[in-house]
């Protein structure tokens, strides 16, 4: 089991429970609830509303798919709200990841057991990762990408992100979570029922899955998917602007905006959460009659 993620005592998965169903409340109410099998498990995924496009949507580091509360009421059904299985969530592990394309065969095993296909795929942070991930190795059910400030994708973690993580992880306070998330978000969101699950699931859970590293150049050149990518000019976990450069550089085809006063967690102020949503909700790439360039 040394290879498989899994909470590290029932005390710890009673703790964690009870702050994700805290945050679960500050979600609308899910229209089905799947725990959807896979070669890898199962995979918690909640749907929101029904017709149109699918909209799947990929969390950050053992954020769960709580962490799209902020986003889910103002997107149009059928959204499918993803807990990342090998991290903490209602996901679970039974067999072990042997590398990064196995993680993207897991998903595909995923949306294939919803019957999902022509999906929007939209990602935050890790969640942007594995949306580009899934890009390089199972792109087939895919009609579009939408990144937000996703991480090693562009550019790797900046080393504050690194040593500051590291400190939180080490000392396990209060104090010192609520100054890392503050950070890292770009405001003090930690009394937030999502970020709170965030520090649950570090504290909780011990995860075995692949490292996570920026995929080589000659990957994001192959990538064919209609791809949209919006970074937070303000953004410390990474180089926002490097990461946006590489981003049109690797992927000619692909949008790519700066948000200039978004942080990491890019729907915190209301001006950013509306072009998100805007950016989310028009997939295959393009955008509505009379909005600038995103390039």
């Amino acid at each position: 089991m040394k290879k498989i993620g899994q909470f590290k005592n029932p005390e710890a998965r009673q703790r964690y429970f009870a702050v994700y169903e805290q945050a679960l409340r500050e979600c609308p109410r899910p229209d089905e609830v799947f725990d959807v099998p896979c070669r890898h498990g199962t995979t918690r995924v909640y749907r929101f509303g029904e017709g149109g496009r699918p909209i799947v949507l990929l969390p950050g580091l053992m954020a769960a798919s709580v962490c799209y509360a902020p986003l889910l009421p103002g997107l149009s059904g059928p959204v499918y709200a993803v807990d990342t299985l090998g991290e903490a969530g209602r996901s679970v592990q039974t067999r072990p990841f042997a590398d990064v394309r196995d993680r993207a065969l897991g998903l595909d095993d995923v949306l294939a057991g919803l019957g999902l296909g022509d999906v929007c795929l939209v990602g935050g942070s890790t969640g942007g990762w594995h949306a580009v991930n899934q890009a390089i190795h199972a792109p087939d059910r895919l009609a579009a990408l939408c990144l937000l400030d996703p991480t090693t994708v562009g550019a790797k973690f900046s080393a504050a992100a690194q040593r500051r993580a590291l400190a939180a992880i080490v000392l396990n306070r209060d104090r010192d979570w609520r100054r890392f998330v503050a950070w890292s978000a770009g405001e003090d969101i930690f009394d937030q029922p999502a970020a709170q699950v965030v520090v649950a699931g570090i504290r909780a859970y011990r995860a075995r899955i692949p490292f996570q590293t920026c995929p080589p150049d000659e990957a994001l050149r192959g990538i064919r998917t209609p791809l949209r990518a919006l970074f937070g000019g303000r953004s410390v976990v990474h180089d926002p602007v490097a990461a946006a450069a590489n981003l049109r550089r690797l992927v000619p085809h692909a949008e790519v905006e700066i948000l200039p006063e978004a942080g990491h967690c890019l729907y915190l102020r209301q001006a950013d959460r509306e072009r998100v949503l805007e950016a989310i909700g028009v997939p295959g790439g393009g955008r509505p009659p009379g909005t600038p360039s995103l390039r």
